[in-house]
Order: structure tokens, then C-alpha cells, then sequence
């Protein structure tokens, strides 16, 4: 795996405020994201897991710059240009201007929104496309028809409307649309939840085969710990805005280190019939974003916290071969948890 970096989030926030009062002043903010960084390298496929509410959808927008960030840099590596640029704050016509906004492009969790249900699917695919170059009307289809081979369709799909397909067909006109401006970097929001098990694998597949023909960099969105598994090189664990832990696929699901991803991970269901699986259940709720927990934000439901957990906020620290852990007791954790898993 190549160590160049196309994509840098550098103490990323995103603050939603809460207005309240006769005036409509700003009384709190809802702290979606509140620190991440991050380094993606070129070629690599990023997951990022967590609970519902963790921040991983306002980090994908938040890199796509759909969200605009309360502080914080997001750096992006073009492959041909010497200078990384800083896109934190470029308006949309900057992203234009500076040749950047094709190069990021995004497939969204549903397929059936995402796209307008007035237009054709050869206008659906060819709009971006003519945004970025000027091109014959025959050039252009020819091109739209190309894409579409490319993602499992073909001409006959050109005149129809989204709503003559099928949810597997929608989101591959969705990743049609999202690669015909030869992008380097794919932001995926969940883009296999609404889509049945069958048709999961299908989409998987087609973007695996994509990502090596291309020679795209993804960043994987998803609640579904057995699909980044399968798609993932590096994952990121999120809580509550924050990251927790971050390691190469293997190592994550061999070397658990933190509390959180290892109740996570023990929700997966075991393919072999006499395997049997301890279970671990967090206790409590998440808590809310608008008055996170000082100290660790897990320490409220964490079985292992100690009193330096109420208090300090433990760093994303590196425990060897780039695993990050943002735990106190990050060195004693896999004895913590044979320990728990006996007792029980």
C-alpha cells in the first residue's frame, strides 16, 4: 500500500448551533465532530464505524464540503500538482476554479434522493461531465454509454427515469455519476444500507473492481462492521465525535484495544453453528452532543474506567504499526477483556 497522502483532516470540528430565546441567539452547539484527524492515503480504501450519531456522515459531507467546518484544515493532494491546497473554506467556485471539485466526488446512502426524478439518466450522468469539458452531443453520449457499461448497465437504460429502477440499479447510476469526471477520491455514505443483502454484495464488488481499474482512493462510511471488513484496508472507530481507534483491518479485529470497538465487534454474528460468542453490553446511553462527557466520552458506559478517565482526555495515541488508541489503559486492554470474558 503506497504512503502517499491524497486527503489530510486536521483537527477537523463541526459545531451545529442551538439558537434559542426571544432574539434567536446561540445558546449551545451540537458538537458533531470535535477534533478528528486524519491522513488518507492514495489508493486505500478508509472505513469509518460507529453508532448512529458518532459523526461519520458529517465528516463525509464535511470533506465533500457539502458542511462547511468550524475550525480545523482539510488538506487535499492533487496527483498533478506539487502544492497540497487547503479546501477548508473555498466556496464552491474556488473548488471550481482551482480544478478540485471534480476531483472529489461523493455516492450517497440513497440513490432515490440523491438523484433529480425529472431527468433522464443520460442527463442524470452526463451533467457533471458537462461542467467539467466541452463536448459533441455524440461525444457525450458515447461517453455516458461507456460509464454506464462500466457499472453493470447499458444504452437501453439511457431514456428512463430513476424511478423505473431498481434500488441496485439506482445506486449504480449514482456511482456512474460520481466517476464520470474521472475523480480521485470517492466519498461512500452508506452506499449499500438501503439496498437488499443480495444486491449489497453486487454494488460491493462493482466498487472493489472500480477502485483497482481507476486507481481510486475511498473513503467508506458504514455501521456495518462485516462490509468494511470486506472493503477496508485502515478503519477509524467513532464515539461521540471523536476518534477512538484507527489500524489496518486485520489488526483491528485481532488486536482490539479499545472498550468501544470491542463490544462493537462483539455484536457480530459468528458464521460457524456451535461457536458461541460472550456478548458485551454497553450500559447507558450515548450521550448527547450538546454537553459531552469531560475526560474520555466513553467513560459513562465504559467497564474499565478509572478515575483519569472522568477527569483527562486520553490522546490518539500510537501503540505500534500506525494503531491509534485514545485509551488510558490502552496497554493492559486485551488482558482487560480475556479477563471480563472469563468471569462472564
Amino acid at each position: 500500500m503506497p504512503d502517499e497522502t491524497i486527503l489530510e483532516l486536521v483537527d477537523l470540528k463541526k459545531h451545529y448551533p442551538v439558537l434559542g430565546g426571544v432574539l434567536r441567539r446561540q445558546v449551545n452547539s451540537v458538537k458533531a465532530l470535535d477534533g478528528v484527524s486524519l491522513a488518507i492515503r492514495r489508493g486505500e480504501c478508509l472505513g469509518i464505524v460507529g453508532e448512529s450519531g458518532c459523526g461519520k456522515t458529517t465528516t463525509a459531507k464535511a470533506v465533500i464540503r457539502l458542511h462547511g467546518a468550524t475550525s480545523g484544515a482539510i488538506v487535499f493532494h492533487p496527483k498533478d500538482q506539487d502544492a497540497p491546497v487547503e479546501i477548508t473554506h473555498l466556496s464552491p467556485r474556488q473548488l471550481k476554479k482551482k480544478d478540485l471539485r471534480h476531483r472529489l466526488q461523493m455516492v450517497f446512502q440513497d440513490p432515490t434522493t440523491s438523484m433529480n426524478p425529472r431527468m433522464l439518466v443520460k442527463h442524470i450522468i452526463a451533467e457533471p461531465i458537462i461542467e467539467k469539458e466541452s463536448l459533441t452531443s455524440v461525444e457525450l453520449e458515447a461517453r455516458v454509454v461507456a460509464l454506464l457499461k462500466l457499472v453493470g448497465l447499458d444504452r437501453s437504460h439511457l431514456y428512463r427515469y430513476p424511478h423505473e429502477f431498481s434500488g441496485g440499479q439506482r445506486q449504480r447510476i449514482a456511482i456512474a455519476r460520481a466517476i464520470a469526471t474521472n475523480p480521485e477520491c470517492l466519498v461512500l455514505d452508506e452506499p449499500t444500507s438501503a439496498l437488499d443483502v443480495s444486491v449489497q454484495a453486487q454494488i460491493l464488488n462493482l466498487l472493489r473492481g472500480l477502485q483497482k481499474k481507476m486507481g481510486l482512493t475511498y473513503l467508506f462510511v458504514t455501521h456495518h462492521l462485516l462490509v468494511v471488513k470486506y472493503m477496508a484496508d485502515r478503519i477509524a472507530v467513532m464515539y461521540l465525535g471523536k476518534i477512538v481507534e484507527l489500524a489496518a483491518t486485520d489488526d483491528l479485529f485481532e488486536n482490539t484495544r479499545h472498550p468501544y470497538t470491542w463490544a462493537l465487534l462483539s455484536g457480530i454474528p459468528s458464521t460457524e453453528p456451535d461457536a458461541t460468542r460472550q456478548r458485551v453490553l454497553l450500559k447507558g446511553d450515548v450521550p448527547s452532543p450538546l454537553n459531552p462527557p469531560q475526560g474520555c466520552r466513553f467513560h459513562t458506559r465504559c467497564p474499565f474506567a478509572e478515575d483519569i478517565c472522568l477527569t483527562t482526555e486520553p490522546p490518539l495515541a500510537d501503540m505500534g504499526d500506525g494503531h491509534m488508541v485514545a485509551c488510558h489503559r490502552s496497554h493492559e486492554t486485551p488482558h482487560l477483556f480475556i479477563q471480563r470474558q472469563t468471569a462472564q
